[in-house]
């Protein structure tokens, strides 16, 4: 009942409209435009909304010319023309028109009908956003941020934010929380971060969203929560926000209380469709330790590659074992050696070992002792336990490098500290290192043998 006479109060104002447009009313004109531009009251028609917009806005009515302007800069009723976008956006800035400055604004940012401006961009959005239009004044904010048309200010990027954010414009809230989360210019405060995001966050933005739910899983700026973590990120996955759907994958396959291998599995499978590298490696991850679906090495194989193609170095080391070992694929060292090193060049230290690995024992390269120890070198120095053992091994024998029994204790004892028990070739090169290595080598073996003898401490005592 409320419809219906909704829809004839709505032809009711339509046939009123029509006789003064008809007439020539400018602002009759204008509002029957809106009427089939919104298909209210009448069905939907760009033409004729184009039609009306147009007399209205020849008669100089500036909420027209930027209807009008709107409509060719989004080819509706009409072949988009950015050139009459920009002509009529102009007219009814000159008169004051707040969002056809903003509207000119966006083109001269953009470059469309206009020659490209940052400068004229950033005139136009102050004047907009002096008269209060929120979104001008986040754009604004964007200008001084990133120093578009502007020298970088912060707190001039701030004191705009925080003017469109208090009229509870979303994008300007979350920029707002950004900066307090990044530290611009002001001192990162994660409370206040947190409080953006989340009015952001209410109003459906899916940025804010993500940022609010890793908020509640990391415990910053809020109790850590991982219910509502889960709860937030979800509510930006669905709206297929790719780092949210990765986020959730990983909040869900960590457990925390809201463990769920299944779904974890499905989001990183969404995210990894959509490109992300770092869940296409995930989803290898699950089918390789056959989490949320059976063990499946051959799709494994498949998610990693799609990584490591993008340059996961993660993924790559995968692929490098799933060569070495032949699993999901047939064993090939050549090209583990080959993946390993890819992820090794970014740094990976596990990559740095295994390859070292490869080196010396000449699979899939060349046996080369010089660059083994030197990718367990590289390793090492990254408190790589395995590779700190080996290249200690490699120091004492005096392969690939000058043999140092100092040095290679050193590295023995650095990885039996990680974890790397190895005790005989430890023993086996202090012995060494107390008779042979000189004054140094019994001075340092006589502090590690007092320093072994005392009751580790808790850390923080």
């Amino acid at each position: 009942m409320n419809r219906h006479n909704a829809a004839r109060d709505g032809y009711e104002v339509f046939q009123w409209f029509l006789p003064a447009a008809e007439r020539g009313d400018a602002y009759a004109q204008y509002n029957l435009g809106l009427l089939y531009k919104h298909g209210e009251a009448v069905e939907r028609d760009d033409a004729r909304a184009l039609e009306w917009m147009q007399r209205a806005a020849r008669q100089g009515l500036a909420a027209a010319q930027n209807h009008l302007g709107a409509m060719y800069c989004n080819g509706r009723g009409a072949a988009r023309s950015d050139e009459l976008a920009a002509r009529w956006f102009l007219r009814a800035a000159s008169q004051g028109d707040p969002a056809a400055q903003q509207n000119l604004g966006q083109l001269y940012r953009k470059g469309r009908g206009v020659q490209q401006s940052h400068e004229v961009a950033f005139g136009w959005f102050y004047r907009a956003a002096e008269q209060g239009l929120p979104s001008a004044q986040t754009l604004l904010g964007e200008c001084y941020l990133q120093g578009l048309g502007a020298p970088v200010s912060h707190p001039l990027a701030m004191a705009w934010f925080r003017k469109a954010a208090r009229q509870g414009h979303a994008p300007g809230q979350l920029n707002l929380a950004l900066m307090y989360r990044r530290g611009d210019g002001v001192e990162p405060d994660e409370a206040q971060a947190v409080c953006w995001f989340r009015e952001a966050a209410a109003q459906g933005i899916a940025t804010a969203q993500r940022y609010l739910g890793m908020a509640y899983a990391q415990g910053k700026g809020v109790p850590q929560d991982p219910a509502r973590a889960v709860a937030w990120l979800e509510r930006a996955a669905v709206q297929n926000d790719t780092d949210a759907q990765y986020a959730l994958g990983a909040q869900l396959a960590a457990g925390d209380g809201a463990g769920d291998d299944e779904r974890a599995l499905a989001w990183f499978l969404r995210a990894a469709e959509r490109g992300h590298a770092q869940a296409q490696y995930w989803a290898g991850v699950m089918f390789t330790d056959g989490r949320g679906a059976a063990r499946d090495p051959g799709r494994a194989f498949e998610y990693y590659l799609r990584a490591a193609e993008q340059g996961a170095a993660n993924a790559q080391f995968s692929l490098g074992v799933m060569y070495a070992k032949g699993d999901g694929v047939s064993r090939d060292d050549a090209r583990a050696a080959e993946w390993y090193r890819r992820a090794a060049q970014q740094g990976d230290a596990s990559a740095q070992n295994n390859l070292g690995v490869l080196y010396a024992n000449g699979q899939g390269v060349p046996h080369d002792d010089t660059l083994a120890a030197y990718w367990y070198g590289q390793a090492a120095e990254q408190g790589h336990a395995l590779a700190q053992y080996n290249l200690g091994g490699m120091v004492n024998s005096g392969r690939g490098v000058e043999r140092d029994p100092l040095r290679a204790y050193m590295w023995m004892l650095l990885a039996a500290g990680a974890g790397q028990e190895h005790r005989r070739g430890r023993g086996s090169v202090a012995n060494r290192l107390g008779s042979g290595g000189g004054a140094w080598g019994r001075a340092l073996a006589t502090r590690v043998r007092a320093a072994r003898r005392q009751p580790r401490q808790a850390p923080g005592h």
